[in-house]
């Protein structure tokens, strides 16, 4: 029997137009854009689906516009293949992606989960305008590679592993020295990609992040998942609402297990994924962790 679950995407898959055939054409997805926009006090519609990309990459802006136009998408499932809707049984999401993921397995409300994402983002952002620093994606090499390279480039600045991704893509994040000698290194071995984001996600960079993370989430109800939903941090699921959101601030400034979360799935017999939201990020990673389990994106683009 076919088991199946939801992947939701994470910071990096915005792109200017997203959203704009899902406001059209179902009338739920259009609700939920007019709602973030009273929610959040500006026109994220407008950002979104007119951009400029400048503006839409700011990480105080992208993280909810991925969290809103995810939701979309699973608004257009709902419409057009709502016995898809019942027969997942399990979720994940990718670093913001575990918001959406949280959302949907009704752990929290949107209109908490959309005020609570904005809040991570400007966070974020502020505590990488106070640390210039940066993420790097290093291809082709093995994670015990890219271990030894951080720790070698260690004597030039700060840089850690942020994101164990798949087999031969591991992300480094850290300030710009040690980011720009650990791509030196990689780059005579592997293939080196800078990453277009604001600052050292998943490391001790962003603890100026955690104290406000801490704080909104005090004021949000979090409720048990009807469905088990994945935890970047350990790759595990969780019941206990004061786990989750002791978990969602360790997120901040720990590294992103995603190939453990999917071999976790896997493992428990899920042989079915459906990547809900912009961009298919997570289709390719999944095509690189299990070539023979099929996941299919569904969103607008």
């Amino acid at each position: 029997m076919t088991k199946t679950a939801f992947l939701f995407p994470g910071q990096g898959a915005q792109h200017v137009g997203m959203g704009k055939t899902l406001r059209e054409e179902y009338p739920a997805a259009k609700a939920l854009f007019e709602k973030a926009n009273d929610i959040l006090g500006f026109d994220l519609e407008k950002l979104c689906v007119e951009g400029p990309q400048e503006d839409l990459d700011a990480t105080d802006n992208s993280q909810p516009a991925l969290f809103v136009t995810s939701l979309m998408a699973l608004e257009m499932v709902k419409a057009e293949s709502p016995e898809l809707i019942d027969q997942v049984s399990a979720t994940a999401g990718l670093s913001l992606g575990e918001y959406t993921a949280l959302v949907f397995a009704g752990a929290m409300s949107f209109e908490d989960g959309l005020r609570l994402v904005r809040k991570r983002g400007e966070a974020m952002q502020a505590a990488a305008d106070a640390t210039p620093s940066g993420m790097v994606s290093i291809l082709l090499l093995d994670v015990e590679r890219v271990q030894e390279i951080c720790e070698e480039a260690s004597s030039a600045g700060q840089v850690q592993i942020a994101n164990y991704l798949c087999p031969g893509n591991t992300v480094i994040s850290g300030d710009k020295a040690g980011c720009a000698k650990a791509a030196e290194l990689a780059e005579a071995e592997g293939r080196v990609i800078p990453l277009s984001v604001a600052g050292a996600f998943h490391t001790s960079i962003m603890n100026p992040a955690v104290e406000q993370l801490k704080e909104a989430l005090e004021g949000v109800e979090i409720s048990s998942p009807r469905i088990p939903v994945i935890s970047n941090v350990d790759a595990q699921s969780h019941d206990d609402p004061a786990e989750i959101k002791e978990l969602l601030v360790r997120q901040v400034v720990s590294p992103v297990k995603w190939e453990d979360s999917i071999r976790k799935l896997l493992d428990d017999g899920y042989d079915e994924f459906y990547e809900i939201g912009p961009g298919k990020v997570l289709t390719g990673l999944m095509k690189r962790i299990s070539r023979k389990t099929p996941c299919t994106p569904k969103n607008d683009s």
